[in-house]
Order: structure tokens, then sequence, then C-alpha cells
């Protein structure tokens, strides 16, 4: 587990109404407010969006130290409202941190090293949970859970239970998987099933003998019946 860093930023106060908002985002900042559990009356700001994205580019939990008008805050960058076409931010929402006053976070997963079973049994790491959701007081948020995978074989698992969690309450079931590494892609199956039954070839190898063994000009016959004329008067 990892501590988050403090990023600085600048925000400039705004006025509120969507034409204010738009023309700011012409100006390439974007609109914010900032508000939290000792905060009397939500401040709204704007930030230049070339610092928003630096923060959005680290996949770490996002701590900032903020300054509008000459008042620092610290803060978690909560929320971004993201255009659905252009994917560019439109609305961010920062949170001001109190010592006391607990926090509900995704904290993102990252793993180190390479999988035993992945190096020496060609075996392959499969992730399905890469953020784990925690509640924890300021002073002990971590920015992310680096798990160390080198050790794992093929079949071992790693699970939410297994994360260094002191001083934080995990939000999601203990024994859910993080990782495991899942054995090698096998070929056996799909060689089966396009190789032919090699018993089902030697019935029709014995079936084509017994054809080959007539004589010329002679007609099988079906069970029970007999190939000779006389035999039928």
């Amino acid at each position: 587990m990892t501590q988050p860093e403090l990023f600085p930023l600048e925000g400039t106060k705004r006025e509120l109404g969507r034409k204010e908002s738009e023309k700011l985002r012409d100006e390439l900042r974007i609109p914010a407010v900032l508000y939290g559990p000792k905060v009397e009356e939500n401040i709204h700001f704007s930030v230049l969006e070339t610092d928003l994205e630096k923060i959005l580019s680290v996949n770490k939990t996002k701590l900032q130290n903020l300054t509008v008008e000459g008042k620092e805050f610290k803060t978690l960058l909560k929320n971004v409202e993201f255009d659905p076409v252009t994917d560019r931010a439109l609305h961010a929402d920062f949170y001001v941190l109190d010592p006391e006053s607990p926090v509900t976070l995704k904290v993102p997963i990252k793993l180190n090293g390479v999988a035993a079973g992945v190096r020496d049994g060609g075996g392959r790491v499969f992730q399905p949970m890469r953020i784990v959701r925690v509640r924890v007081l300021p002073d002990n948020m971590p920015s992310q859970f680096e798990v160390d995978i080198s050790p794992l074989e093929i079949g071992d698992s790693i699970h939410v239970s297994e994360l260094e969690m002191e001083g934080i309450e995990p939000l999601d079931d203990s024994s859910r998987t993080i990782v495991t590494i899942a054995p090698p892609k096998s070929e056996e199956l799909f060689t089966t099933s396009i190789e032919p039954d090699e018993d089902l070839l030697d019935e029709e190898a014995e079936e084509l003998e017994e054809g080959e063994e007539l004589e010329e000009g002679e007609e099988p016959t079906e069970e029970g019946e007999e190939g000779d004329e006389e035999s039928k008067e």
C-alpha cells in the first residue's frame, strides 16, 4: 500500500450559470465545485484543463493541495463529468478532507512481478477485480494497493482479505478474488474436436475389407436373405 501525493492546484472563483461555464470551457478552464463536512457553503471555481488532465492521467487516489483566493484546502478529486462524445472533462467535484471524517474511496489495485505459473508453466494472469472500495480516515488513505504476484503458481489466487488493510475498512467482500493464475489454453480439446475417431475409422476399414471379399458380379444380400436363386424355390 502506498500513500497518495499532494498535487498543487490553483483555482479561480467563478460565476454560476450555463453560459459562464461554456465560456470557461472555451478558455480551456473546467468549472468545479468545492464541498466537505466542514465547508459551510460550497465554493464554485475553475481550474486549468491541463492541470485536471495531469491529475486524471495517474491511476491512483487523487489528492490536491487546492488554493482558491489565497485559501488552501486539502482535497480529494471526488468526481469528474465527461462529454459522452468528445470525452472532454465538463465539470469536477473536489471534496475537502477532514481528519476526523472517514471517506469512501475506490482504490486501484496494481499487480507487480511475473507469476511463477506464467513464467514456468505458460499460465495466464486473470484479474477480475481492479478496484477495491474502502472506508478510511484521510491520514490512512492509500493511493493504490500493490500486489506481488511473482510467487503464484497455476491455480493460485489472491483475495481481498490478503490486502494490507491496517486502519482501513474494506467495503467489498473479503472473499472476492483479485487475481488468479489460470492454466494455459489447452490445445488438446481443439485437436480432439477436429481429429476423426480412430475406432470409427477402424470399423469403416473393416466394413470396406468385407465388401471387397464379394465375388465379381455378386450382389450383397440383406440380413436373413440368401443370394442363391435355387434356395428360394
